[in-house]
């Protein structure tokens, strides 16, 4: 069995399948379980350390902020990539022309499109920075596509849309935790941490740029996004929170409580690490598709999808090897938990 990484690191899973989906969901580490069973634990013994640890979302926080590059006051924590999409659409006034690429993420998308008075605009990914236009108010993308893994040029778009003075939104969900991703030249970015970053659902995160922050209203401000929240559980806030934390959710604790370790495990063995391994064993099994006459969609991100596959995700589960079916195509996606002994057990079922 390969060590591209350090067989330390898949001691701290304890999945029994072959498990090459993260793009889906990630595996939690064990310690992120034993986070959450603690947690669960203390509420249903209806002790105070079930009610869940603002400290430790705030050290969440910051750890995300180190992870791509930005200050952790412009990191904002919620629930759902779609809500900060949301905070962000209704920040446009009417009229405005947003562009997006053609099938990208339905969370990318809809939230303009609810908008009847948005001119929603799309162009394939692989031309998105030629269509900017002087018109275009906002360039909304994933950084990696969720349907078949190909990766935004975004240093072409940022220089289109600043070229043009447009804003720009980068869904990081499928990138963060597995590819070096910075966040910082862009004004909003928002993340799934319940993937690459190997938290629960119920983890996402929004960074927004200084200048950005005066776009958004905080349309959801509870008592979380206060200045001094514990000053202001009842009655109107008297000033909201400094930052990107006014655009703050009450948090999901299980979620958070799970994403502290598993944040402070990448930390550990470094997202370039990370990336090579991950991006080692996408072109392993590349290389074996090959060998096997198919061609997956052509990319350098973890994620492999082949057209015209998607109907051997249900053999490949019930043989234990645990796969998506997107769009027409069979998607694998390999992580820090992964071996080159995965990838052609894959391989082989596909051949058998």
């Amino acid at each position: 069995m390969d060590l591209l990484l350090p067989e330390a690191v898949r001691g701290e899973f304890a999945h029994s399948t072959t498990y090459l989906n993260t793009a889906n969901c990630g595996v939690l580490p064990r310690a992120s379980v034993a986070a959450v069973h603690e947690l669960a634990e203390a509420a249903g013994a209806g002790i105070p350390a079930g009610f869940g640890d603002f400290d430790r979302v705030e050290r969440v926080r910051e750890a995300f902020a180190r992870l791509v590059g930005v200050a952790p006051e412009r990191v904002a924590v919620g629930s759902a990539v779609s809500t900060h999409v949301g905070l962000v659409s209704a920040g446009l006034p009417a009229g405005s022309e947003v562009l997006c690429p053609e099938g990208d993420f339905a969370s990318v998308i809809n939230p303009f499109m609810v908008r009847d008075d948005l001119k929603v605009r799309f162009a394939p990914l692989e031309s998105l920075a030629e269509a900017v236009g002087p018109g275009t108010a906002l360039v909304a993308l994933s950084a990696v596509q969720s349907a078949d893994g190909r990766t935004a040029d975004l240093a072409a778009v940022r220089a289109a849309t600043a070229a043009h003075g447009a804003r720009m939104l980068v869904d990081a969900t499928q990138a963060a935790g597995c590819l070096p991703f910075d966040a910082s030249p862009y004004e909003y970015t928002v993340t799934g941490g319940y993937k690459w970053l190997l938290a629960a659902r119920g983890v996402s995160y929004l960074t927004v740029s200084e200048e950005a922050q005066r776009t958004l209203t905080p349309l959801h401000a509870g008592w979380v996004a206060a200045e001094s929240m514990w000053d202001h559980i009842y009655g109107p806030l008297a000033r909201l929170a400094r930052g990107a934390r006014r655009f703050d959710e009450s948090p999901a604790f299980l979620g958070y409580h799970a994403a502290e370790p598993a944040l402070a495990l990448l930390e550990r063995i470094g997202i370039d690490a990370v990336h090579a391994h991950d991006t080692a064993l996408a072109a392993r099994y590349r290389a074996g598709l090959a060998r096997l006459g198919h061609e997956p969609v052509p990319g350098n991100a973890p994620i492999v999808s082949v057209p015209g596959l998607a109907d051997r995700q249900g053999g490949l589960l019930a043989a234990g090897v645990v796969t998506s079916a997107r769009a027409g195509n069979l998607r694998a996606s390999f992580h820090l938990y992964n071996t080159e002994a995965d990838v052609d057990r894959l391989l082989n079922l596909l051949e058998g």
